[in-house]
């Protein structure tokens, strides 16, 4: 039977000119902001991990109003409790009834700014709300707006005043990413040109909150082939048997890979996943799950990403 007949066409236009529309106010930034955009279609969490100024919030905020989504910043403090993200009761007294009022953690986008600055019992709040997409508070369990992402930033962890994420919630997050410095252009132009919040006010959305659910659904149709699953388990199962890491990649880990690189395939317009679109987003779904069980001292030496591609072959 003919692929085409059985993967119907999926239109990316309009994450097209996302991608175009975010580029414009990101500078030099687009494999950061592709990635960004694909951990959203495969609904994952994002968690950025970069120096103070290169772009984090505004990335967050550029990502929110290109594609329609309700948007909220949460700074994350040690005095941050978690009433203060999912919500509290108040009593009314014209009711005599307790209301409830929804925190900032009830939108579609949330930043989750220097997260682990917040204490273990506050960062947790979040783990419910990101695994499951609802939140159970004085024991009522209550649904999240579809879609639900959360973009979180974190300080260096020798940083006074951080408790390190546990690895239960780093591996809430599909993707870990660095933005990094621009490059000399992105950086004169960012001199020259106005200033990002400025340009910010002028976005607009080109694609409704519909329309990104619509396209989160459609990633059940991007094509996956034997030899593709074959290519895929081949990593899982050098990370586990090659005694260069601490742990290997649990299942879990696996199916992240793979939604990831359905993502990437689908603005990519690949109407099945290649070996590249597993590699491209490897780097940034497992790099804050998979570590050497050496110490990596030479800056210049292969991250753990790197050396699963460099030492598993294509099939």
């Amino acid at each position: 039977m003919n692929m085409s007949e059985t993967t119907p066409t999926i239109d990316i236009s309009n994450i097209t000119k996302a991608i175009d529309v975010i580029s414009q106010i990101i500078l030099g930034k687009e494999n950061a902001i592709r990635l960004a955009l694909a951990c959203l279609i495969a609904r994952g969490h994002l968690l950025i991990e970069d120096a103070p100024g290169v772009g984090k919030t505004t990335l967050s905020h550029t990502l929110a109003k290109a594609l329609g989504l309700h948007y909220q910043r949460i700074q994350f403090t040690s005095d941050l409790l978690p009433a203060d993200i999912l919500g509290v009761s108040v009593y009314n007294r014209d009711t005599s009834k307790f209301d409830f009022h929804p925190g900032p953690a009830f939108t579609n986008l949330i930043l989750a700014d220097e997260i682990n600055r917040a204490t273990p019992r506050t960062q947790s709040a979040l783990l419910e709300a990101m695994a499951e997409y609802q939140v159970t508070i004085e024991g009522e369990t209550r649904d999240l707006p579809e879609p639900f992402f959360v973009i979180a930033t974190q300080n260096p962890n020798n940083q006074v005043g951080t408790f390190p994420l546990p690895e239960s919630q780093l591996d809430r997050f599909l993707m870990r990413i660095e933005l990094g410095y621009p490059d000399n252009d992105a950086e004169r132009e960012l001199l020259k040109g106005r200033n990002r919040k400025d340009l910010l006010e002028d976005v607009q959305a080109v694609l409704t909150i519909e329309e990104l659910i619509q396209l989160q659904k459609q990633l059940e149709h991007v094509h996956v082939s034997d030899a593709l699953l074959d290519y895929l388990q081949s990593l899982l199962d050098f990370s586990r048997t090659s005694g260069n890491y601490v742990s290997g990649l649990s299942p879990r880990a696996g199916i992240a890979i793979l939604n990831a690189a359905k993502a990437w395939a689908l603005i990519s317009s690949h109407q099945h996943v290649l070996p590249e679109d597993v590699q491209a987003v490897l780097p940034s779904v497992i790099g804050h799950r998979l570590q050497f069980i050496y110490e990596v001292t030479d800056k210049q030496a292969l991250q753990p990403a790197q050396h699963l591609i460099q030492h598993v072959p294509i099939p």
